[in-house]
């Protein structure tokens, strides 16, 4: 039988932390708050959204939603970024991604500020203003800048449930700038040897079986089977998808993948619980920033 590595584990043994951390910001006279803005209402979005919510509360930092039409213009939502950008009591910004097909998402992500950037998507590091994009910093092993923060929630999963990378041979199944390629790098940088598929990959399944350890982020309910994993392989599903009775899977076949894998993680309750504590942890940071460029900024 597989081992769940549960999000809730992980998040728990984060959450002691992080409340220390905003209870030290609230005693500087600082109250750490996160903007999401949400274009349209796809039910994956909302329930990315309703976990960060609900985890911003329990860590006691201020989780405030702009829900906007899904027609809204491009102008219109650069607006609105920059009116979050300008307002002195807002720490972090995360724009829901994807965008409808007519928004430039690039110029919407381009606008963030890059102090408020809490997924790591500017193409500017926050920490100094003139570095290269923060998946650069990724790719040079740099961590003064902001990991996205799903893909930096594989990572604390691995590390809680003691699943070793040195020497490892993984499958990344996906090829995003939120999942994909910065994961890819962070098991790069701890020394695994990592295989990107997506999509198109013509020889998917084989690829799979060859891995130790894979990471599915391909968007799709279910088109990770058990065929296509090799016994007792380490499986992390990024996936966060909606059927058609408003249940939520992901993009393994967990049934029946999960007799077959040492190690597996279940979704809902998986990837996603640790992802907002990550996003907590970044929102405090920008927080901390902030208060050393202004001073006690707020009350």
């Amino acid at each position: 039988m597989s081992i769940q590595m549960r999000g809730a584990e992980v998040a728990k043994a984060m959450k002691e932390k992080l409340i220390r951390e905003r209870e030290e910001l609230n005693a500087a006279g600082v109250n750490p708050c996160l903007t999401i803005i949400r274009v349209g209402a796809k039910e994956n979005d909302l329930a990315y959204e309703r976990g960060a919510k609900k985890r911003m509360e329990m860590i006691g930092i201020e989780c405030r939603i702009a829900e906007l039409p899904e027609d809204i213009s491009q102008q219109e939502l650069e607006n609105v970024v920059q009116q979050q950008n300008e307002d002195d009591t807002v720490d972090g910004i995360l724009v829901q991604l994807p965008l409808p097909k007519h928004l430039n998402e690039q110029a919407v992500i381009d606008k963030i500020s890059p102090l408020k950037d809490v997924d790591g998507l500017h193409p500017v590091n926050a920490m100094d203003g003139m570095s290269p994009v923060n998946l650069a910093k990724i790719f040079e092993g740099d961590r003064t800048a902001y990991v996205p923060c799903t893909s930096e929630a594989v990572m604390h999963i691995m590390n809680h449930y003691g699943i070793e990378l040195q020497g490892k041979r993984v499958t990344v199944i996906g090829r995003s700038m939120v999942v994909g390629k910065p994961l890819s790098m962070l098991m790069l940088g701890q020394n695994a040897t990592v295989t990107i598929c997506h999509s198109r990959t013509k020889d998917l399944a084989d690829r799979c079986r060859e891995a130790e350890i894979i990471v599915a982020a391909i968007g799709r309910a279910n088109h990770i089977t058990a065929d296509m994993i090799a016994e007792g392989a380490v499986v992390a599903d990024v996936g966060i998808n909606v059927l058609e009775d408003g249940t939520l899977c992901g993009d393994v076949d967990y049934e029946n993948v999960r007799e077959k894998v040492s190690h597996i993680t279940p979704v809902p309750g998986g990837v996603g619980n640790v992802t907002t504590s990550v996003l907590a942890s970044h929102v405090l940071r920008a927080a901390r920033t902030g208060q050393n460029e202004h001073g006690q900024r707020r009350g």
